[in-house]
């Protein structure tokens, strides 16, 4: 194998080949990502995702990135808690990150660049990206690391994956949507009779004074100044824009209207003007009342805590409406329809066919098995916590619903990665201790019958 960016081929390839560092020889082999190497299902994987893609048209560009390659990275990048850009700075240096994605010899140029796996992802789509997060549900398995009966008893639990928007105040929204205006008329070229450019943003900072020193009603005449200069806009840009530039302005127009006319208890409000899909979320939480993004679902067996679904759910529907669709991905995701599953009291009323639902609220009803499986409910909440801190879960960065949808995946995928890693890591070192314990009785051994030791 050369390295991809070299143009030598034939005999000079493999001269070139015998001054390059083989990674098999700067590494230990028995590191657990080396390890989760020889056991990920790749072949698996690239014939599942090549019917998931869309056929690149003939003659398109240059040839497509290896998919080992790109699949590792997003694996990687999810695992580690980093952004597109720092994962590929870090491939680049770390030689065993190259050797999980198919790395032969030591590579001394970025993969890719960072804006591929933005692309990527997007071929991929949810139904991708779900085949990722089956696969290493099939790693564990061909470890042993969980058994057919561990995914007949499930946790499941919903969170609120944030989406990255400022706190959405209504000063700030106002504002921006103004900001926004001026700037698309400006690339329109539509001459603006006023921008307002100076009075916005001391509008903006004299509504946050207001609000800190709790002056509500000086607040409340702040905003109905701003709301009067972004209607001012509004109607301006109607009056002078032609059919066709209205029409590429109807998104922004529609969007700044919604702001200046939105109350501040009505149902479909807009938080952020680019992330429409973004809503306000009560989980119930006293340090955090609310939250702004969308509803995701996740499900862990009950036993060994390794991640087995993970969805997000617009519109922030009642969490016992989601129950069925959970169980249904999780189905597909292991190929073990689920017998049991642990619920807290939020997914009360709902009972789906098949299945035995737990939950506190039928404690008198329930069995000692089913007592005992009870108490495994709160296992899911700290794998909530590292999906959240450790594999990109707290914050959305991803662009739309879409966004939303890839991101729970990935951090579940990841999350598993880490999940695998730590599980081999653990075997090794009971393998170690056994073998330490045989050599120790050993000793004992010949210690007490010397001459007995001697004639074996």
């Amino acid at each position: 194998m050369r390295h991809r960016s070299s143009p030598v081929d034939g005999p000079e390839a493999c001269s070139e080949d015998l001054f390059r560092s083989r990674l098999d020889q700067m590494i230990e082999m028995r590191h657990p990502l080396i390890q989760l190497a020889a056991v990920m299902p790749w072949e698996t994987l690239e014939r599942e995702l090549s019917s998931v893609l869309p056929p690149a048209p003939a003659g398109a560009g240059r040839p497509a990135l290896p998919l080992r390659m790109i699949i590792g990275l997003l694996y990687l990048k999810h695992a580690y808690n980093h952004s597109d850009e720092q994962v590929c700075a870090r491939w680049l240096e770390n030689p065993y990150w190259q050797f999980f994605c198919g790395e032969v010899f030591f590579q001394t140029r970025f993969p890719c660049d960072p804006s591929s796996l933005t692309r990527f992802r997007q071929r991929l789509g949810e139904a991708g990206v779900e085949e990722l997060l089956a696969q290493t549900i099939e790693a564990a398995k061909g470890l042993k690391a969980v058994r057919s009966a561990d995914l007949e008893q499930i946790i499941i639990d919903s969170t609120v994956q944030e989406k990255n928007v400022a706190y959405p105040t209504d000063s700030r929204l106002l504002e921006i949507a103004r900001h926004k205006l001026v700037k698309a008329a400006k690339a329109e070229g539509i001459a603006l009779r006023q921008s307002y450019a100076r009075i916005g943003p001391a509008l903006r900072f004299k509504a946050g004074r207001y609000a800190h020193a709790k002056q509500f009603k000086r607040l409340r005449r702040t905003l109905k100044s701003q709301r009067t200069l972004l209607g001012r806009l509004i109607r301006e840009l109607h009056r002078k824009a032609h059919a066709e530039q209205l029409q590429r302005l109807a998104a922004v127009l529609e969007r700044a209207e919604r702001v200046r006319t939105q109350k501040p208890k009505d149902k479909n409000k807009l938080y952020a003007l680019h992330a429409p899909e973004v809503e306000c979320i009560g989980k119930g939480k006293a340090r955090q009342p609310y939250e702004f993004g969308v509803k995701v679902g996740i499900a862990i067996t009950a036993k060994k805590g390794l991640v087995i679904g993970a969805r997000s759910f617009p519109g922030n529907p009642y969490d016992g409406d989601t129950l069925e669709e959970h169980l249904e991905q999780t189905a597909i995701l292991t190929g073990v329809t689920p017998k049991a599953a642990i619920v807290d009291l939020g997914y009360r009323g709902r009972q789906p066919d098949n299945i035995t639902i737990v939950h506190r609220g039928k404690r008198k009803t329930l069995k000692p098995p089913q007592v005992k499986l009870l108490k495994r409910r709160q296992a899911v909440e700290p794998t909530i916590g590292h999906l959240k801190d450790e594999h990109r879960m707290r914050r959305c960065h991803l662009k739309g619903q879409l966004g939303d949808a890839l991101n729970a995946v990935l951090a579940a995928a990841g999350y598993n990665i880490r999940w695998l890693m730590r599980w081999i890591a653990l075997s090794w070192a009971q393998i170690l201790w056994v073998l330490k314990s045989m050599s120790a009785v050993q000793d004992r051994h010949q210690a007490q019958f010397p001459i007995t030791s001697a004639v074996r």
